[in-house]
């Protein structure tokens, strides 16, 4: 084990180290149950900081965190009951709120991703440029229900292009990258930061990211979900999570060898250089330049209701969902708490 690895892990207590607060002070933890919305990587960093350090017994939870398998799973399990808390993607509930009319059952209480990490990541030697135009007459593999290809006609109105550029290939997640180094198709849908292990295998310069963002489509990603009836009920225990987990957020993203460290401390099979360069991308994307004006976890109420009328229209839906059914600010830490450190 290298030696600055080794000090960066022993600096995390196991998660069932004694700490100081609610717990110390022999007062009962409440559960609460997280599912990701993937498996385990640096782009979730954060949260397995605050378990080790042990930042939610601070708060007088006993947080467990589970695997995902996927927005749309984190939404149904948190809406369901069988989880209190997610992390899934807002385009997503955008769709489960307006096919489930009436109370919302699940809101976003924390914007993690201030921007959907989307992109089309593309073979140069397969013609693809920075201009999404290049596209045009390629084969660009994607999961068969995902929201990276769901909003492309965002991104195609916006580049003044056709919709059907291009033909979609169906493929599994975990497939991507062998069809895009094999050469069977010409490109891939990615989250960005999931497109490293696609780096390890082509070089980075030989292929083109085309960033979302950079076609001018202002998305909001994946959020902390929480259900409506524990928001009502139980708010304490909701913003004690979101103040555990916004100050790890601060602290990995102040010093990425602690997120790194944290991860792989729960998957040790995890390759260090590969999710310090993922927690590089992800970071870009949580930190996104508007966070400064607005602070971590917070959004703009006019881009999220912009966002609504966006992919109601390009997902096909007909009830309407507001801002405020989406998003609930109230249980955010204060302004001076969730501003990242330049």
């Amino acid at each position: 084990m290298q030696r600055r690895h080794f000090l960066a892990a022993a600096a995390l207590p196991a998660a069932s180290a004694v700490m100081p607060g609610a717990f110390a002070q022999g007062k009962a933890l409440t559960p609460l149950k997280f599912t990701l919305d993937f498996r385990v990587t640096s782009q979730t960093a954060p949260f397995f900081v605050a378990l080790q350090k042990g930042y939610y017994r601070d708060e007088g939870l006993d947080v467990s965190i589970d695997v995902g398998s996927g927005s749309v799973a984190s939404i149904t399990r948190v809406a369901s009951g069988a989880y209190q808390l997610g992390l899934g993607d807002i385009s997503s509930l955008i769709e489960f709120q307006a096919q489930n009319a009436g109370a919302a059952r699940v809101q976003a209480v924390y914007q993690y991703y201030n921007r959907a990490p989307f992109a089309i990541i593309g073979r140069k030697d397969r013609g693809i440029t920075g201009e999404f135009a290049s596209l045009k007459g390629k084969k660009v593999a994607a999961a068969a229900v995902e929201s990276t290809r769901r909003v492309w006609p965002l991104v195609a109105q916006r580049q003044n292009l056709p919709a059907d550029l291009f033909a979609w290939t169906t493929t599994e997640f975990s497939a991507r990258d062998n069809v895009v180094v094999r050469g069977d198709v010409d490109a891939a849908t990615y989250f960005h930061d999931s497109a490293v292990s696609l780096f390890a295998r082509i070089k980075p310069e030989e292929l083109s990211v085309l960033r979302y963002t950079d076609a001018g489509v202002q998305l909001y990603g994946n959020a902390i979900l929480a259900s409506s009836a524990l928001v009502a009920e139980q708010p304490a225990l909701v913003a004690g999570f979101l103040r555990a987990s916004n100050r790890a957020l601060i602290e990995c993203l102040a010093q990425p060898a602690l997120a790194v460290a944290a991860v792989r401390q729960r998957e040790p099979i995890l390759d260090e250089k590969l999710e310090l360069a993922r927690w590089a991308i992800t970071s870009q994307y949580l930190a996104a330049p508007d966070t400064q004006r607005h602070g971590l976890g917070d959004i703009d109420p006019q881009l999220l209701a912009r966002q609504a009328e966006q992919v109601s229209q390009a997902f096909g839906l007909k009830a309407p969902v507001s801002a405020d059914a989406l998003f609930n600010r109230s249980l955010l830490p204060p302004l001076a708490a969730r501003m990242a450190k330049a």
